[in-house]
């Protein structure tokens, strides 16, 4: 699978834009410091962590010039399942990632609880995979940290 074929089906093309990956590398490290206020219920915890994962997922596709179709359903899973062709994520830490956006359907469209655990689980994933893409920018695109 590439990106290019799934123009048309998840995905769209469109400008690579150094300015919304900052911004979107801001927004993502504001999510994943508010998802460490204890004050916060553990749904609110977990609502902010994944946040930042699906903030960075899009981040890496408009890095790589798309993004996916939101008219479409499936959008969150499409940004989680691109992450080893936009930001060479490894696979095998995509799953954990498309689990907890499982998870977030549940709470969402459920009213399930979320347990300490589970938000352990997403702001982990969060900052490992905040931290992958920021060394993926040096390595890529530094300029656009600048």
């Amino acid at each position: 699978m590439s990106l290019q074929n799934l123009v048309g089906i998840s995905l769209e093309t469109v400008e690579p834009n150094a300015q919304q990956v900052r911004s979107l590398l801001a927004a993502a490290d504001r999510n994943i410091a508010d998802a460490h206020l204890t004050g916060l219920s553990e749904e609110n915890q977990f609502d902010a962590a994944y946040k930042a994962i699906m903030q960075l997922a899009m981040l890496g596709l408009i890095a790589n010039g798309y993004r996916p179709l939101t008219s479409k359903p499936g959008h969150h899973q499409t940004a989680i399942q691109t992450l080893a062709l936009t930001v060479q994520w490894p696979s095998q830490k995509i799953w954990p990632l498309d689990a907890l956006r499982k998870q977030r359907n549940l709470t969402d469209y459920s009213g399930d609880l979320v347990t300490q655990a589970a938000v352990d689980s997403c702001l982990t994933n969060a900052m490992a995979l905040r931290g992958h893409v920021h060394a993926w920018l040096l390595a890529q695109r530094p300029d656009w940290l600048a």
